[in-house]
């Protein structure tokens, strides 16, 4: 750090951060199942790229967080997305640019990727 500017802006984006983990009745809430069989799979790119795109983004009432195993270690790493007063949705085989499509289509305009979901994944 060379300026009060630079902490300034540590401070802001850590406060982000934060405030992107905490959830009210109105917040629509990302989980990635980090446990050891989805870090394995790559469920740690998949969790920054939430991060990144609801960050970049700037979604309110939105929050990302991780979990632990959620028991279907072969179709990992897994998403739960659950927007209140609708039915959570398990995405699941997910990379960071599926996540990029995710928040893109289902969070922000309300669309269900279908071919993504685990209903795909098992036909």
């Amino acid at each position: 750090m060379k300026s009060l500017a630079e902490l300034e802006a540590i401070k802001n984006k850590v406060k982000n951060q934060v405030a992107m983990r905490q959830d009210d009745d109105h917040t629509t809430r990302i989980v990635v199942g980090m446990a050891t069989c989805g870090i394995a799979a790559g469920a740690r790119p998949v969790l920054n790229a939430l991060v990144e795109e609801v960050g970049k983004r700037n979604l309110e009432h939105v929050t990302v967080a991780q979990t632990g195993c959620i028991g279907m270690c072969r179709l990992e790493p897994i998403v739960e997305v659950m927007v209140p007063g609708q039915e959570k949705v398990t995405y699941v085989k997910m990379s960071p640019e599926k996540a990029q499509r995710i928040i893109s289509e289902h969070i922000v305009n309300g669309r269900v990727v279908n071919d993504l979901t685990i209903g795909a994944a098992q036909e």
